[in-house]
């Protein structure tokens, strides 16, 4: 393990697993954190720097676990829609097939994957795609290092793994605020942040497997 406190510090050890890797294997780099702990931000960060100054054979793409949120209606018919971000609400056993596919190497050529739209609550199907020349793939989500069946074996499959440490107080006032961008009252959002989020990310605080690098807020 590993402590960080600027982004740019992690491009570093990106670049040295990258040169044990061997040709035509992708590395899978897995952003981890809480609920608004800024894992989106990270990973594009990450891969546009990535893209912006290494070599075109190496260059990177992101890939977000929301792709596997299960659809609304699913949610309600098995009565999951109020705890929606939940473990049990993505289609894990997807997710991890996805993961397989990437890490199976480059020659097998392009790996397409579904991202979450979240103006409209829902996730695309195959909106975006992992090519050849895409060796670094940067795998962003909550619970990616959970140590729950199933989600356990998402460890395995990450080449490296960045967990952003984040003081829960200041996670209560992200996802407040995120809530009160979408349009709820304060009240609304206190409830949605305090009754499903940050149970959430408190489960992805306490029951996440060690990861090799770890960025501290400041």
């Amino acid at each position: 393990m590993q402590l960080f406190d600027k982004p740019e510090q992690l491009l570093s050890p990106i670049a040295d697993a990258l040169k044990e890797c061997p040709p035509f294997n992708r590395l899978i780099v897995g952003v981890v954190g809480a609920p608004a702990s800024g894992k989106s931000t990270l990973g594009g960060w990450l891969s546009q720097e990535i893209n912006r100054s290494w070599s075109i054979d190496s260059q990177s793409i992101v890939v977000p676990m929301d792709g596997f949120h299960l659809d609304n209606s699913v949610l309600e018919a098995r009565q999951l829609l109020a705890v929606k971000g939940a473990p049990q609400t993505f289609d894990v056993l997807g997710f991890i097939t996805l993961l397989q596919r990437l890490a199976a190497g480059t020659s097998a050529g392009p790996v397409f994957f579904p991202e979450f739209d979240r103006s409209a609550d829902l996730a695309r199907s195959a909106s975006n795609v992992a090519e050849q020349h895409h060796r670094v793939i940067i795998v962003e989500g909550n619970y990616l290092l959970l140590q729950h069946p199933l989600w356990e074996d998402i460890a395995s499959l990450l080449s490296l793994s960045i967990f952003l440490e984040v003081p829960m107080a200041e996670l209560e006032k992200r996802l407040i605020k995120r809530w009160l961008e979408h349009g709820l009252d304060t009240e609304s959002a206190r409830a949605r942040a305090l009754n499903n989020d940050i149970p959430n990310a408190q489960l992805v605080t306490k029951e996440s497997a060690q990861a090799h690098l770890i960025l501290k807020s400041v």
